[in-house]
């Protein structure tokens, strides 16, 4: 089947009882859970994790990048395991890999071994997070897609609040192990439910894995990252730099590559749709912008304020409970009209919150970052099911693995990189070993400090505010390809 087809209404399972979709939505959203839990509950668990296991400063931030780093690098070839070899079996796996990820984890004894294991933790989340998409794909036709898609990032809030919300109580009253223990029975469990109700109900196809492209765009991504990071805590210097554009030459090489494979681990083919791309580019600056909004303003409530993390999150539950509350709304409005309406209202809505938070001061209510929060929640929980229905419905079945590889592909790059681009914004008004400490929670600010880092925030908040309008410029020019309400009842 050529790519720039349509998918035929027998390219979905529409048999499926009412009651099977609802067990099979379940399991799904547990592993997008799952993998929430993990991203906001580690970030709380930094400090102690860093102290316990005597990690240096700046390398402690990579039991955070670490994870994101292999999703990254591994969204489109496990998508493509799921072509090939069944999309729920790959899966089903990803959640026995993320299980034994998870204990190793609590289980590590150095610098080497934690991070080790969360890369190992961070295959089986590739696995969940690319093949998820493709999932939901496969059970729902393409007029309830955006509604399937909203109740899924009402997982993704719930595992936020659940992450914050016992991240903290273990951090404060437990070890911070348990941090990692406590996905093992909530694993063991979606994996019997998933064994009983999922089915892989599409005809499987032969694909080759793209292991030189991954080698090559990982080691560029690592390089142009690792030197990112360094520049967070130290002054530029020939290493650095060389890494950097070390980096930058790999990643080129890389698009080089691919453009000249019959069987790519990036299908370029796949651009020549025209929603895709932009639907990708709205993601990838999306997850650069958003991102970032954890880090800094975690920064700013443990570092001007001089909150505790528990606190500081706290204050964020809020935005994660009403974005659950909005996804399947936003999901269905998707359906009914067209995914570019709530997608590119939904970035708008962010803006107006990064511009919210880029007028925090030393003294301002605390009011204000709960209602910044609560509009930003809203606003990403608008772009999510609707950006990813979007994708979905322009490709056909027979590549739903690589097409929802590819979204989580561009959505990480941004993630990765947006911690970097957090702490050099928002450090230059203070030292950028501060600012990163401050970040990780080992360190406070008082008196003019804190009022110049303060500053330093706006930037960053401002920097973020304008990678999110490039975002929904993006997605609004969707609108000239026709994604208005008949163009999505034949999708």
């Amino acid at each position: 089947m050529e790519i720039g087809k349509r998918e035929k209404a027998s390219d979905v399972d529409t048999s499926a009882s009412q009651p099977h979709l609802v067990l099979a939505m379940a399991v799904v959203m547990t592993g997008v859970l799952i993998t929430a839990v993990d991203t906001t509950i580690v970030v709380l668990a930094l400090p102690e994790i860093q102290h316990s296991l005597h990690i240096s400063l700046s390398s402690v931030v990579w039991v955070v990048i670490g994870y994101l780093l292999v999703i990254t690098l591994l969204a489109t070839q496990v998508g493509r395991l799921g072509d090939m070899y069944g999309r729920v079996k790959m899966y089903e796996a990803g959640f026995l890999v993320f299980i034994v990820g998870s204990a190793a984890c609590a289980l590590s004894w150095n610098e080497a071994s934690i991070i080790g294991f969360r890369i190992l933790q961070g295959f089986g989340g590739a696995l969940v997070t690319s093949n998820s998409g493709a999932v939901i794909a496969d059970l729902f036709p393409p007029g309830q897609r955006g509604r399937a898609y909203g109740f899924n990032s009402v997982g993704w809030s719930a595992g936020a609040v659940l992450g914050i919300v016992l991240g903290g109580a273990i951090v404060t009253y437990m070890s911070w192990r348990w941090i990692f223990w406590i996905n093992v029975p909530i694993g063991l469990a979606a994996v019997a439910l998933a064994v009983k109700v999922l089915r892989d109900v599409t005809e499987r196809r032969s694909r080759r894995l793209d292991i030189v492209g991954m080698l090559l765009l990982g080691a560029g991504l690592f390089g142009v990252l690792w030197s990112a990071t360094r520049l967070t805590s130290e002054n530029l210097d020939a290493t650095i730099g060389g890494l950097f554009l070390g980096g930058l030459v790999l990643v080129a090489l890389f698009i080089l590559y691919e453009r000249r494979r019959s069987e790519p681990m990036l299908d370029l083919s796949i651009f020549s749709i025209p929603t895709v791309t932009p639907t990708l580019l709205a993601s990838l600056f999306q997850g650069l912008a958003n991102y970032a909004v954890l880090f800094l303003v975690i920064m700013y409530l443990q570092g001007p304020r001089g909150l505790s993390p528990l606190h500081a999150s706290l204050l964020l539950v809020p935005g994660y409970i009403l974005g659950g509350a909005i996804g399947p709304f936003a999901g269905r409005l998707a359906d009914r009209t067209a995914p570019v309406v709530p997608a590119t209202i939904g970035l708008g809505v962010q803006v107006v919150a990064l511009l919210i938070y880029g007028h925090l001061e030393v003294n301002t209510s605390l009011t204000l970052v709960v209602v910044a929060s609560v509009i930003n929640g809203a606003g990403a929980s608008a772009f999510f099911p609707a950006n990813n229905s979007a994708v979905m419905k322009a490709v056909p079945a027979p590549i739903f693995g690589v097409a929802s590889g590819m979204l989580r592909t561009f959505a990480n790059v941004g993630m990765v990189f947006s911690f970097a681009v957090a702490i050099l914004v928002a450090s230059h008004s203070i030292s950028r070993g501060l600012a990163f400490a401050i970040f990780v929670g080992s360190a406070k600010l008082t008196g003019p400090l804190a009022s110049a880092f303060t500053d330093g925030l706006h930037m960053a908040f401002y920097t973020s505010a304008g990678l999110m309008v490039l975002s929904a410029v993006f997605s609004a020019t969707r609108i000239r390809h026709g994604t208005g309400r008949a163009q999505a009842a034949t999708a």
